[in-house]
């Protein structure tokens, strides 16, 4: 199951960090990290960072997916299916396709090891799978919280 906002919630809350906190020096990096994805990949990114609530991820996906692909195939993105191959209808190499988990790794700060990479097949793979990373970050962020009181 994706995570929401209140799953994310019921793990110690977003990211286990307080809503807002995200400093200046924070928000310039990820600015220039996002520099090359559309200004709503951007924002998607700030607000995940400010609040921790997955509802933005979709779009951060979609930029980052969408920033490496050819300019002839962007436009499948307009609408996105999550049956979208990532091969086959995005385009999307090898090579290119660890630039975007790298990118990813980077905004989500999560880690995607190249067995996990290698089995994403399609868009709504990519997704669920950075979803529950990001699920799985908030719960291993809390349990410590909870362990260090």
């Amino acid at each position: 199951m994706p995570p929401t906002a209140e799953t994310s919630q019921a793990v110690g809350g977003p990211l286990s960090r307080p809503a807002g906190i995200f400093t200046q020096v924070e928000d310039e990096r990820l600015r220039e990290v996002l520099k090359r994805c559309s200004p709503s990949t951007y924002e998607a990114a700030r607000r995940f960072r400010q609040t921790g609530d997955p509802a933005h991820l979709p779009a951060i996906i979609h930029g980052v997916i969408q920033r490496y692909m050819e300019p002839d195939r962007r436009a499948a993105l307009t609408q996105p299916d999550d049956g979208l191959r990532l091969v086959e209808d995005l385009g999307i190499d090898s090579l290119t396709m660890m630039e975007i988990v790298m990118l990813a790794e980077d905004v989500l700060q999560i880690t995607v090891t190249g067995r996990e990479m290698c089995q994403l097949r399609t868009l709504g793979d990519a997704k669920r799978f950075i979803e529950g990373k990001v699920l799985d970050r908030a719960r291993s962020l809390a349990e410590a919280a909870v362990s260090d009181r």
